[in-house]
């Protein structure tokens, strides 16, 4: 099944793919030669090291290979502008009670970064949302309690 990417997501995987095929396994590479030149592989800790970070990139490079093969790339500036909330957007919200506003770019599940304002399509706020419009109010449902929302703007950024 396709997992919904945004185009900047995938640029990403994309460089994070180049650099670790590239730059990384040659590096590692250099690092094991390095450490098999000083002798006994046994008791070599650098050697050692050096085959685990190997492991740990050649799975990574699996990983970023397998979710960009899965992924449907949505690029949210080709599609028309409107007010329904839908993947990609960036989207304004004021909370009902405090009239505090806060704003969210719903975003593919490798992509969420809170800190960043990036929120994933799978998480309680972005559920809540999807196929809503400017002005409607959404309840979320959160560990600390329900909370409503009322949509401010949606952006194709």
């Amino acid at each position: 099944m396709p997992t919904p990417m945004t185009v900047e997501g995938a640029d990403n995987l994309r460089e994070e793919l180049a650099h670790r095929k590239s730059k990384l396994r040659s590096e590692i590479t250099e690092a094991i030669a390095e450490a098999r030149a000083h002798g006994d592989l046994k008791e070599n800790a650098e050697y050692h090291a050096a085959r685990e970070q190997q492991g740990f990139n050649e799975g990574r490079i699996q990983e970023v290979e397998s979710r960009l093969a899965d992924a449907q790339i949505i690029d949210i500036k080709k599609i028309p502008e409107g007010d329904k909330v839908i993947f990609g957007v960036t989207v304004t919200l004021y909370d009902v009670d405090t009239e505090a506003s806060i704003t969210y770019k719903i975003v593919g599940e490798d992509e969420a970064d809170l800190k960043a304002g990036k929120i994933s399509v799978m998480s309680p706020i972005a559920r809540a949302l999807i196929g809503k419009s400017v002005d409607d109010v959404v309840v979320v449902k959160t560990p600390g309690g329900d909370h409503e929302y009322e949509i401010g703007e949606v952006r194709h950024l």
